[in-house]
């Protein structure tokens, strides 16, 4: 199992100051890591030249890999100038992937307020968004990097969704950072996605929530459902998901890919993403 952690699990302590990107790369390596997902949180790969190659280097040093490359964009509410605009702009991170050592990369492609969320929407988005995931794939292609699209923002969230677009954009490196705790965010059950999705999976996430009926507030602390269920994080393996029948599922597929540990918990981040590597790890083992 080629298990590492996503460095937003460790952003308080980046937005803290009390940790830097390359503490983290140190103490992913310490605790068994043997990849992290970098995530420009806490840091700026753009105005800070020569991170990158920094990253990389002490990456190397410490013996892990630089698995994937994750950034926010949309292409959706745009005039025609201001798509191009973020099409160059991503283009721009694959760059930096390219200079991370990543061979994988995932972009964001749209956002809309939950009422507009809607599938009449998503339809009407969906070759303005599969033209910019396949202009941004061929631009990746000249350094062996394989793009993707995560399951997350509610928009773009449900397993048909995604795979609809992966289909339609129909290139080689592009594919789906899927993310096994992100479907109950729009009420779907995870088994059931994550074998949807799963044959068009360059990483894994691994994450948990705690679900709470949408009648019964648990108080501060919870964000709601597409459907209004209560979600809090949780560590991977602790949460209401089925992470045993969940991890199961992708080692009977065969799937020999990196999963990357996020804790996103309301626990120490440090002590959240160690013991959920943990878990990972055990489950794992035992199913």
């Amino acid at each position: 199992m080629k298990i590492g952690l996503s460095s937003y699990s460790l952003y308080r302590e980046l937005n803290a100051g009390t940790m830097n990107i390359v503490d983290c790369i140190k103490w992913v390596a310490e605790i068994g890591g043997s990849h992290i997902e970098i995530v420009p949180l806490g840091f700026d790969l753009v105005q800070d030249e020569g991170l990158a190659e920094t990253i990389q280097a002490e990456a190397r040093k410490a013996g892990i890999a630089v698995s994937n490359y994750a950034i926010s964009a949309n292409f959706v509410g745009l005039d025609e100038e201001q798509y191009q605009q973020e099409i160059e702009r991503v283009k721009s991170h694959v760059d930096i992937a390219n200079r991370l050592g990543a061979k994988l990369m995932r972009h964001d492609i749209a956002s809309r307020p939950i009422p507009e969320t809607t599938l009449t929407n998503y339809i009407k988005d969906l070759d303005r968004m599969t033209d910019a995931c396949g202009q941004i794939a061929d631009y990746a292609a000249q350094y062996g990097i394989t793009t993707s699209i995560e399951n997350h923002g509610f928009y773009v969230q449900a397993s048909d969704r995604v795979r609809a677009l992966v289909d339609r954009v129909n290139r080689p490196n592009f594919r789906t950072t899927l993310d096994v705790g992100n479907f109950v965010c729009v009420d779907e059950n995870p088994l059931v996605s994550v074998s949807n999705n799963l044959p068009y999976a360059s990483i894994v996430h691994l994450k948990d929530f705690y679900i709470r009926p949408a009648a019964q507030d648990p108080g501060d602390g919870w964000f709601r459902s597409a459907g209004g269920q209560y979600l809090r994080g949780a560590v991977v393996g602790q949460g209401d998901l089925d992470m045993r029948g969940i991890l199961k599922t992708i080692k009977a597929s065969g799937y020999d890919g990196y999963f990357s540990v996020e804790f996103e918990g309301k626990e120490d981040c440090l002590w959240g993403s160690k013991t959920g590597i943990e878990n990972a790890l055990r489950i794992w083992n035992e199913v």
